[in-house]
């Protein structure tokens, strides 16, 4: 996917979560996130946009210390927190777009440019964050094929293509993932020392197959196997729920 691209998946996915949290209401729970209601989403989200906005913005070469961060993570009257949350997303989408695209700032995941990656990072973890605003109200959202594919490429080989972390397995577990609505294939490897990602269908313990968004939903934790086809040993998708986590940290 382009720039663009990411910038307008950015965009909408901002205003689905926003509409998904306002059809909810502050206080629902959601079921995604344990221990969190809706305005903890917002907040976190309307604060994470605005430390993606600040890096591009700013040109920073170094990420933010934890006193730093604290500052885009306002504490927000729940009249207010909606409004914040919209203004934040808008700020970053506006940012993003009339940025320029040789643009130099900190990242924390390989891409062709910074701009590329915060642009990519950030239309997913709006996107992601939209599922959890929606399973507040017990829906579940779609995405077009390529984005979902773009959204697992960039988890596999982004997020679990880095050393370290907690998703390792003695002995080795192995996961091949089949979309059936867009030509992509990963065949993912879980090691003693860490992980192995190979492009295409291999042989694997657990081969998952369906819509590429119901597998995104699926490696996010955000939805369970009842929409896919599951061959081989669903064991496997065990250690990843216990295991393959994204945390801010």
């Amino acid at each position: 996917m382009r720039i663009a691209e990411h910038i307008a998946a950015l965009d909408e996915e901002g205003v689905r979560l926003a509409e998904a949290a306002g059809r909810a209401g502050l206080d629902a729970h959601v079921p995604t996130c344990p221990g969190w209601q809706v305005r903890d989403l917002l907040h976190h989200v309307g604060g994470v946009h605005r430390w993606a906005m600040a890096h591009v913005i700013t040109g920073r070469r170094q990420p933010y210390s934890t006193r730093e961060e604290a500052e885009f993570f306002a504490v927000v009257d729940d009249d207010e927190l909606l409004d914040w949350f919209r203004e934040g997303h808008r700020a970053l989408v506006d940012t993003l777009a009339a940025a320029d695209e040789s643009v130099e700032c900190w990242t924390f995941l390989p891409a062709p440019s910074p701009l590329a990656f915060w642009a990519r990072r950030q239309a997913h973890e709006t996107a992601v964050h939209h599922a959890d605003a929606e399973s507040a109200v017990s829906t579940v959202p779609y995405w077009a094929p390529s984005f979902a594919a773009d959204g697992i490429d960039e988890l596999l080989n982004g997020f679990f293509g880095r050393p370290g972390g907690r998703l390792v397995a003695d002995p080795p577990l192995s996961m091949a993932l089949v979309p059936t609505d867009v030509d992509a294939r990963w065949t993912f490897y879980i090691e003693p020392a860490g992980r192995r990602l190979v492009a295409g269908e291999m042989p694997a313990q657990l081969t998952v197959v369906g819509p590429a968004s119901e597998l995104y939903l699926l490696l996010w934790n955000r939805s369970g196997t009842e929409r896919l086809d599951l061959r081989g040993d669903a064991a496997v998708l065990d250690l990843w729920r216990t295991r393959a986590t994204v945390t801010w940290n």
